[in-house]
């Protein structure tokens, strides 16, 4: 389970920052800052793990105690498809977590980032590899980037049926590459990644093919 140590060890205001969504064909980045300016009650740290280890209840769980403990100070910001499609997804996912951090109501001291690459921040930066599973707060902005991200793709599913976004959450699911072939890309595909590409290709070969 990940702990506080790294955040204590450091002392003053420490950010954990992670992001969501760098690996489906459609939708946003999300990137999430959790400063936990108290020390962290023992039932909700129990709640806290990597986003990718909770089943989806359990993390709607552990996002709902985030929200409602007043001792956790929570940001979050995104890119867009454009945005993504624009930059690349790895710039894409930089920014959207200089957003997260800079809608925190005071500037870290610190910002704990997961993974090999840090933006750039106005504040100092480390890096952790696999700190979803080390560092407490970095765990927590796992759960609060996954959860909207997921709640996000589950709106635009109602808007565009057919993908599987409610279930698939925009990865790259065998249903969602089949509807792609069927139904071809949306607006909110990212046209830049291969896959989307190719088979968007394939879907406009199939419909000329159909005429």
């Amino acid at each position: 389970m990940p702990n506080f140590d790294l955040e204590r060890a450091a002392g003053g205001r420490v950010a954990g920052v992670d992001e969501a969504g760098r690996g489906p064909l459609a939708g946003p980045v999300v990137a999430a800052a959790v400063v936990f300016a108290q020390p962290v009650p023992r039932r909700l740290a129990s709640l806290i793990d990597d986003s990718k280890k909770l089943a989806p209840a359990e993390r709607e769980a552990a996002f709902a105690a985030l929200r409602a403990w007043p001792g956790a100070e929570i940001a979050v910001g995104a890119a867009s498809v454009a945005e993504i499609c624009q930059l690349n997804i790895l710039h894409a996912a930089m920014l959207a977590m200089r957003r997260a951090v800079a809608r925190l109501p005071t500037l870290p001291d610190l910002a704990l980032i997961d993974g090999n690459r840090a933006p750039d921040l106005p504040c100092a930066t480390r890096c952790v590899v696999g700190g979803d599973a080390k560092c407490l707060s970095i765990a927590a902005a796992s759960i609060v980037a996954k959860v909207l991200r997921d709640r996000t793709m589950a709106r635009l599913a109602r808007r565009f049926p057919g993908y599987g976004w409610e279930a698939n959450a925009g990865y790259p699911t065998e249903a969602h590459r089949n509807a792609l072939h069927r139904l071809g890309p949306t607006h909110h595909h990212r046209s830049d990644f291969g896959t989307v590409r190719m088979l968007s290709a394939a879907h406009l070969v199939e419909v000329s093919a159909a005429d």
